[in-house]
């Protein structure tokens, strides 16, 4: 599984069940992500980055007694206990799953682009951060990937990727980039419902017209 594909968008016929699904699907691929990873330390490392995240999503509860330890608690029952990392405390048990966790309130936060999403704007400031560069270079691929696929979703319409690759620098303040030319995954946009609508309207018209004559 490579970096810049574990944020891969389905259909939602297609979509795996969250686990937690207040931490939404991003999250769930990232965790999938480093599950995948045969290197201990990378894997180490990104499980790290993902804790980061997930503490991002919820700066507001930072305070709560044993959040750190919620949170990688969450970690292992989102890997379904598959991800093999060092945690700073002990790892939950099994029957951990069948337990329902607390709500998780998010802030509510002004996104720059509601299309992407702040888990997206999340990502960025954690590349950002990130000091391994062959990590890092693999995640911004990834964000922008990401990025072009939110986009197509959203506004059900294609994008060239140097606009992705323009609003990636914008939304990292100039601090992430890829290089000029980089070409993103193809993605053609989903079928607008609207117009099928109209074309069915139109040719059962059509149909009753002819009838008619």
């Amino acid at each position: 599984m490579h970096l810049n594909n574990f944020m891969e968008l389905e259909y939602n016929t297609q979509r795996e069940k969250l686990i937690i699904s207040e931490y939404g699907r991003h999250i769930q691929k990232m965790v999938e992500f480093a599950v995948s990873l045969e290197d201990k330390e990378k894997r180490q490392k990104t499980s790290e980055s993902i804790i980061n995240l997930m503490g991002e999503l919820n700066p507001h509860l930072r305070d709560v007694e044993d959040f750190k330890h919620k949170l990688w608690d969450h970690l292992f029952i989102i890997s379904d206990f598959k991800l093999d990392v060092d945690s700073p405390f002990p790892k939950p048990k099994i029957e951990d799953l069948f337990k329902k966790p607390d709500p998780l309130n998010y802030p509510n936060q002004k996104i720059k682009y509601n299309h992407y999403g702040k888990i997206v704007e999340l990502m960025i400031e954690e590349a950002i951060e990130m000091k391994d560069l062959d990590l890092k270079e693999k995640l911004v691929l990834a964000i922008a990937n990401q990025m072009k696929k939110s986009y197509i979703n959203w506004n059900l319409d294609s994008v060239e990727d140097k606009t992705i690759l323009k609003q990636l620098i914008t939304l990292s303040n100039q601090k992430l980039s890829l290089p000029e030319g980089t070409e993103l995954h193809k993605i053609s946009p989903p079928p607008k419902q609207n117009q099928f609508k109209k074309k069915k309207k139109t040719n059962q018209r059509n149909q009753r017209n002819h009838s008619r004559n």
